[in-house]
């Protein structure tokens, strides 16, 4: 293995890392290399209170989702509950997976496992002929 090149004045690698200050807590410079290295189009992450919020929003469908089956809504219960569970599903792989800044591979497998679900899902209650359930 070959050993770094030195400059005769300092006596350091030629290849180190500029010296950073101390004082600065961020480190914007290793924030763009790693948003370069992993193809991304800048800093990813949001403040922790839309995170939060989007919590929030979530556990709200989820009790919208419960409530629902004390309702007596007939034929509309399945389909109001599989809607929910897409609005669920897009926000949780949209918002905390993050797929806008991967590779679109990984968005289709996402996406076409919803699909699937949803053709199972709607056959199967199509078997029990759940829809055909009247008022």
């Amino acid at each position: 293995m070959v050993p770094p090149t030195t400059t005769p004045a300092t006596e350091e690698p030629a290849t180190a890392a500029p010296k950073r200050d101390p004082a600065d807590a961020t480190d914007h410079a290793a924030e763009s290399d790693h948003a370069d290295q992993n193809g991304h189009d800048g800093p990813v992450h949001k403040p922790n209170s839309f995170y939060i919020k989007v919590a929030g929003a979530l556990a709200v469908i989820t009790a919208l989702e419960v409530a629902l089956y004390y309702l007596d809504l007939h034929s509309w219960y399945m389909p109001i509950l599989l809607t929910l569970m897409v609005i669920k599903f897009l926000t949780v792989v949209s918002v905390f997976m993050h797929l806008k800044y991967d590779n679109k591979l990984f968005s289709a497998l996402f996406y076409s496992g919803l699909i699937l679900a949803l053709v199972v899902y709607t056959i199967a209650l199509l078997t029990f002929r759940f829809f055909d359930r009247g008022v």
